[in-house]
């Protein structure tokens, strides 16, 4: 992993729907603690109270009508603050930052799932983050039928969720060439194996990119 331009490191879980995030950021986020990193473990959209609001609106299956544009500029509001009040604190106190999605989310959502292309999500990445990126972005990849699969197992879908699968297979398609172009700052894990094996999979990975002692193990 190349040397942050910040004293702390921002690592991203990203992935479609039912690719297990939740689970493999807490994960992470136990193995980091363990060998005394501070950790600022938050999620997109959402991390702030604005945040989490704007994410009420964005998945709420019983608001329709919410045109591609809206969806894309209500996430990027909602990152503005995430940027502003969590992570470049976080990043400039030393702490790790490890965010369920972020920009590459948009890439893959709004810019190729919604159609909207990834100049306009780009303009908008440069505009509100600058030369700020994640050191490490990891995929969790996972064929879009399992995925949906395992979400209508959790229970009531969100507006997202409820997509048609061209759409999901859109997005994964996106977050697999965005890895492909830049190896160095992506780590594709095989997400359709058991929890256990997923997250041996993705520290043994992380381990490599890491700085020396940055995980047990």
């Amino acid at each position: 992993m190349e040397r942050s331009p910040h004293p702390g490191h921002f690592l991203v879980l990203e992935g479609i729907e039912g690719s297990g995030k939740t689970t493999q950021i807490e994960r992470l986020d136990t193995a980091l603690r363990a060998a005394g990193h501070p950790v600022r473990n938050t999620r997109e959209p959402g991390g702030t109270a604005l945040g989490e609001r704007l994410r009420g609106l964005l998945l709420d299956p019983d608001l329709p009508g919410m045109c591609a544009e809206s969806e894309l500029l209500l996430m990027f509001a909602a990152r503005a603050q995430h940027l502003h009040e969590v992570i470049r604190p976080a990043l400039q106190a030393g702490d790790w930052v490890l965010s369920d999605r972020f920009t590459d989310a948009s890439f893959a959502y709004q810019g190729a799932g919604r159609g909207l292309g990834s100049q306009r999500v780009a303009q908008l990445e440069d505009w509100l983050q600058g030369d700020l990126r994640p050191d490490l972005v990891i995929l969790l990849d996972i064929e879009p039928e399992t995925g949906l699969d395992r979400a209508v197992q959790r229970g009531r879908r969100d507006r997202i969720e409820r997509e048609a699968l061209d759409f999901f297979e859109r997005a994964r398609q996106a977050y697999r060439e965005r890895a492909e172009r830049a190896p160095g700052r992506y780590l594709v894990v095989d997400a359709s194996a058991d929890p256990d094996t997923v997250a041996e999979r993705l520290l043994a990975g992380v381990r490599e990119r890491l700085p020396l002692h940055a995980l047990e193990g």
